[in-house]
Formats: structure tokens, C-alpha cells, sequence
């Protein structure tokens, strides 16, 4: 455990370590956007964070937007996988917050918290700055917060006091951790614990470790992966992953950029086909491409990979399938949240290029229509939407007269950047 697990050091005063923490905090956030240096002795897994936050111009004194109604946090919650894990998740949680006084809660991928339950006048507190369900805390919308930060770094996280970003949060103590799917390995969300100093402890960020797998555990025997299909994970990822009777492989590029097109082609596909789609060099040959095949059978099994055409021997299923399916049947809160980015980024083949450009404006364009506040802030903050001007501007449009303020600051910012 390094020392950015590492709320305080044993025997120090957590009152003077709030202190110094506000210091620190008040002399970021009053500095310039350039250059700003985070004071010690603030963590480094905070003191990245509260650069991001900063990036992302979030206000210090926000408080969560509520995205969700209660009929639309209903239906989305009966659809979401940690639906399946909350009767376990509020056996091992619910008494140690009850009791202690604190809170649980349960957030999706993108930092939107699904439940909160615990203590009735932890609850009460908690509502005065938006930690109910169907808020958005995502890091990039509320800053440095144990379950946004846990679902934007993909590790467990404890936050203290002052390390939050947001300043009305100052005053709570929360440790999260992130909950994956277990046949992807996709972060579905995240549990946490919050509330007084006294969760302060590496116990606490432990707790929420212990839960958080066994979640993932309960939802692995709830839905073992089929056999004997296979399962494609290509989104936002440059090098692929592939499930394959229990074994998780993961693909170079080239491998990655095949398998995605074989998936898409069920038929099979021609040497000749392949080629076409894969390089845009002419000059390239067959026997690079057979060179690469062999490869590819032998990191799958001959079992796996038939030719005369090139074809899959088993069913496969992949993430991207999975967006464009819940596109065409309308469902875009499925699609948004099973959307983990571009289309292998960094592939130049020719038709991994055509089916990430496809997907992503499809999706984009559908947002866009739809111009539910939530899920367009969903889309603007992530990593590849944060300079999409049009995003931000449908945003901006879709938020109510008190909320807008900070997206028309990023419209501004990128029509300065693009227009002078």
C-alpha cells in the first residue's frame, strides 16, 4: 500500500491535518489555470485529481445537479447490472453505516449515485448538498469525491475532509471502490462508504474492497459467461480483449482490428477482403496478412479460426454490437452506459476507421436529439467528448437557467479556441 492509499499518518491530529488540507485547497483554487502547484502534504492521487477537477472547471463551491427524476431513476436502476448485487451489497453495508452513522451508496460508470442508504440524519445532511440518488458525481462534474475519482481511476480511493474538491463536502470522509464486470472487466460502478472522520482508516478503504469484489463475484455466478461464445471488448481501447472459455486474452493492434471485423462478419471474410479492410498500403501482401493469421490461430486455438474464408467457429458477441443494438431499439441510456470510447482509437485500418466513425456519430447524434441534460453531460465530460463544441452547446441548451453557467463557459472557451 503506497502513501496515496494513506489518508494520514498514524498519530497525526486529524483536526490539523484539516487545516493544513484547507490551506492547500484555498491556494489552488484561488490561483491562476496556468501553472497552479498543489502544496504539501497533499496526496498525489489528489493532488492529480484536483488538477483534472480544475480542467474540467469545476466550481469549488457546486453543488451535485440532480439528473435523474424518481420515475426515471427507477427505470434506470431496474436495468442496471448492480441492481442484481444491492441485496449483498446491503447485507455487508447496511448495519456498518446504520450504526456508525454513515452513508452507502452505489454509483453507475459515470459517477450518477443509484442508491443512498444508511443512517436517517446522515441522510438528511447528505441532501443538503445533492448526495441522493440520481445526482451526478462524477469527478469531472463535482471534482475530487470517493466514488467519482474511484470510477475515474479505476482503483479504490479514500477521501478526507478537505481533499475534496467541492467545498460544501468538506465537512464528510468517504472511501469507494470500483465494481467491474466480470466478463468485460468494465467498471459498472462503484460502492462507497461515507461519513466522519472516523472513516478516515485504511479499514474503511478496505471495507469497500472486500465488498466491491465480492459484488463482482455474485455477479459472476448470476451470469457465468456462455459457452462456448466468445467476448470482444474493443471499446476505447486500443489493444482488444477477447474471453474465450474462461480464459481473458489480450490482442495486439492487428489482432484486435481482425477479430473486430470478423465479429462484424459472421460469414467470414476473403483474403482478399481483409486486406482491403486492414492496410491502406496496396503494396502490402498476402503472405503479411496470412503471416498475421497464423499468429492469430495460434494465440486462439485452431479450433477458434477457420479460413477459405477467414471466419469465427464459435458465436462472439462485442461491446460494440452491444451499443448498436441498444441505438436501434431506442434504448440510449443502455448505449451511452456501455459506450467506453472510440472504436480502437489508434487503428488507421480502413474499416476499423468507417465503424468507429459510424458508432460514435450515431450515438453523438442521438444525444444530441434526445437533449437530456444528464446524458449529454455524461458525453461532454468524457475524454472524448470534451472539445466537442456541438455537444457542449446542446448541453448548454438543455440545462435549466441556474445550471448553465458552467457549460457556457466551456462554449466559450472552445469557440475562442476554434474561431479566435
Amino acid at each position: 500500500m503506497d502513501e496515496s492509499w494513506v489518508v494520514m499518518r498514524p498519530g497525526a491530529d486529524p483536526a490539523e491535518h484539516v487545516g493544513v488540507l484547507r490551506r492547500a485547497h484555498e491556494a489552488f483554487t484561488s490561483a491562476g489555470t496556468a501553472g497552479r502547484q498543489v502544496d504539501q502534504p497533499v496526496r498525489r492521487l489528489v493532488a492529480e485529481s484536483w488538477r483534472r477537477s480544475a480542467r474540467a472547471r469545476v466550481s469549488p463551491d457546486r453543488t451535485a445537479d440532480v439528473d435523474l427524476s424518481d420515475s426515471d431513476l427507477a427505470a434506470y436502476r431496474a436495468e442496471h447490472p448492480l441492481s442484481r448485487v444491492m441485496p449483498l451489497v446491503r447485507e455487508l453495508m447496511g448495519s456498518y453505516a446504520a450504526d456508525g452513522e454513515h452513508l452507502l451508496a452505489v454509483c453507475d460508470a459515470h459517477g450518477r449515485l443509484l442508491w443512498v442508504e444508511g443512517h436517517s440524519g446522515a441522510r438528511r445532511r447528505a441532501g443538503l448538498m445533492n448526495f441522493v440518488p440520481g445526482a451526478h458525481w462524477s469527478e469531472s462534474a463535482m471534482g475530487t469525491n470517493a466514488p467519482g475519482t474511484a470510477v475515474a481511476v479505476d482503483r479504490p480511493v479514500q477521501v478526507f475532509a478537505a481533499e475534496h474538491f467541492s467545498r460544501p463536502v468538506q465537512n464528510w470522509t468517504c472511501a469507494a471502490a470500483p465494481v467491474h464486470d466480470p466478463r468485460t472487466g468494465l467498471v459498472l460502478g462503484a460502492v462507497d462508504i461515507t461519513g466522519g472522520d472516523r472513516l478516515a482508516h485504511p479499514h474503511s478503504l478496505a471495507f469497500v474492497q472486500a465488498v466491491a469484489r465480492a459484488a463482482e463475484s455474485h455477479l459472476a455466478l448470476l451470469a457465468p459467461l456462455p459457452h462456448p461464445g466468445l467476448q470482444l471488448t474493443a471499446l476505447g481501447r486500443d489493444e482488444a480483449t477477447l474471453l474465450a472459455d474462461g480464459r481473458r486474452l489480450r490482442l495486439t493492434r492487428r489482432h484486435s482490428e481482425i477479430l473486430t471485423l470478423l465479429a462484424r462478419h459472421p460469414e467470414g471474410l476473403s483474403g482478399d477482403e481483409l486486406l482491403i479492410a486492414l492496410y491502406e498500403d496496396e503494396s502490402v501482401t498476402p503472405v503479411t496478412l496470412r503471416a498475421e493469421m497464423t499468429r492469430l490461430r495460434r494465440a486462439l486455438g485452431p479450433e477458434l479460426l477457420s479460413s477459405r474464408p477467414y471466419r469465427l467457429s464459435a458465436p462472439i458477441d462485442s461491446d460494440y454490437d452491444t451499443v448498436a443494438r441498444h441505438l436501434d431499439s431506442g434504448a440510449l441510456t443502455a448505449a451511452l452506459r456501455a459506450y467506453a470510447g472510440p472504436l480502437l482509437p489508434l487503428s488507421g485500418a480502413p474499416a476499423i476507421a468507417r465503424l468507429r466513425s459510424a458508432l460514435h456519430e450515431q450515438l453523438r447524434a442521438a444525444l444530441i436529439a434526445r437533449g437530456d441534460p444528464g446524458l449529454l453531460a455524461d458525453w461532454a465530460r468524457s475524454p472524448w467528448a470534451e472539445d466537442d463544441l456541438e455537444a457542449w452547446r446542446a448541453l448548454a441548451s438543455a440545462l435549466p437557467d441556474d445550471a448553465r453557467a458552467p457549460a457556457l463557459s466551456r462554449v466559450h472557451a472552445l469557440e475562442a479556441e476554434l474561431y479566435g
